[in-house]
């Protein structure tokens, strides 16, 4: 069985990390991912899905010292849904991406010259970066950009 997402996309807020009982953090954030098309008439169409994405433990961590509202990144996850009863007494359902792996895209804030993509974090034992040379990562600049000999 396989159980992998993987997406690149924007944040729709800033992060907030707040704490389970025993201690360990946990961040929720949405996330934005954006395709461009042309419709059948060569009219630029957009659609946007949002996605509710996990981050826990050290990863958490990282995400509210480095991200911001309107970042890109890269995340590599599962899917998983819960079930909670809201206030009103019903019972709801989440399907929410626990996040594995991140990659930040956005240019470093301070006026760094890093290249987007540089550094790399996945959920482990230590949390500490993974290599960036990953092949699913796209070419900088072209992340939401259709190749120009698709024909559609």
């Amino acid at each position: 069985m396989l159980n992998k997402v993987m997406l690149i996309g924007n944040l729709g807020n800033d992060p907030e990390v707040r704490y389970t009982q025993d201690g360990t953090p946990v961040c929720n954030m949405r996330l934005a991912t954006t395709e461009r098309f042309k419709n059948r008439h060569g009219e630029l169409q957009e659609r946007t899905e949002w996605h509710n994405l996990v981050f826990w433990g050290k990863l958490a961590e990282i995400v509210h010292n480095h991200l911001r509202k309107g970042d890109r990144i890269y995340v590599e996850g599962r899917l998983q849904t819960r079930e909670w009863t809201d206030r009103e007494g019903n019972t709801r359902r989440t399907t929410e991406i626990r996040v594995s792996e991140m990659r930040i895209l956005s240019p470093r804030r301070g006026g760094g010259e890093g290249a987007a993509g540089e550094t790399a974090y996945a959920e482990s034992a230590s949390s500490t970066p993974v290599a960036a040379d990953d092949p699913f990562a796209p070419a900088p600049g072209r992340e939401d950009e259709p190749p120009e000999d698709v024909p559609f």
